[in-house]
């Protein structure tokens, strides 16, 4: 390990985080929600810190870290790379994406099992032939978990990609609907590489939030706010339930997880 690569990441977490690399805990959710932030601190009674670029929580009882990135596979690599250098056993994505079928509902959920590399951000990590592939341990423990609570959900690929105001680019809409994505979003096909790079052991859950294949179906900041209202809560809870599934799988030896020396 470069030692002074290690020195710079760590610094960089405390600038970015306004928080002590000490204070954040050995299981890791990262979101691009604040009120994600917002509702851990609330319903575990716990301070948020915000720096320069992050906003962040720590439950040190359950042993578990939320950090907020804001948006974008920039931001997505950045994460990956300097958290790498904690002591991290599980982390997992809670992020939301548009739903591709017209069978989908806004609150299901979409388990990503690999992303198409349409961001470029990726492309710092592996050459394209290399695909971006979720991390099984991670996305069997995030299907478990969805068994036991009985939720709605859907398994496939999702098209990433840092064209925010997409959906009203024809040409790309051909080539999306070409790629037979079952979601968009901007993040995982760089979460998937960085963490494979890094062995880093990082799943993704995805909660549709919108259908933006349909004209009445792209978010707007009213159907924003009625996603947030009613399945955030959902999420969060379901997020860490993963996380905890997911150590007891590391407990077990479960073959999936990267190979880290973390203790």
């Amino acid at each position: 390990m470069n030692e002074l690569e290690k020195n710079v990441a760590l610094q960089s977490l405390e600038r970015y985080s306004n928080s002590k690399t000490e204070d954040f805990q050995e299981n890791l959710i990262i979101t691009n929600f604040p009120r994600y932030v917002q509702y851990f601190s609330d319903s575990r009674g716990v301070e948020i810190h915000e720096g320069t670029a992050f906003k962040v929580a720590h439950s040190p009882k359950e042993k578990v870290s939320i950090l907020d990135f804001k948006i974008g596979s920039p931001a997505a690599a950045l994460v990956v790379d300097i958290c790498s250098f904690l002591p991290i056993k599980t982390s997992i994505l809670l992020g939301m994406c548009g739903g591709l079928r017209r069978r989908y509902k806004i609150g299901e959920y979409l388990v990503p099992v690999a992303a198409i590399r349409g961001e470029g951000t990726s492309d710092y990590y592996f050459p394209q032939e290399v695909p971006a592939l979720a991390n099984f341990l991670m996305q069997r423990a995030v299907t478990e978990v969805l068994e036991d609570k009985k939720s709605i959900y859907h398994i496939g690929i999702t098209y990433t990609t840092n064209m925010r105001f997409w959906e009203f680019n024809e040409d790309f809409k051909t080539i999306l609907k070409a790629s037979k994505a079952q979601g968009i979003e901007m993040e995982c096909a760089t979460l998937f590489t960085a963490s494979y790079k890094r062995k880093f052991t990082l799943g993704v859950l995805l909660l549709i939030s919108d259908l933006p294949l349909n004209q009445d179906g792209i978010k707007t900041k009213q159907s924003a706010e009625e996603v947030f209202e009613k399945y955030t809560k959902d999420h969060v809870e379901k997020g860490i339930a993963i996380l905890y599934k997911a150590r007891e799988f590391q407990k077990k030896s479960v073959k999936g997880s990267y190979q880290r020396d973390v203790d």
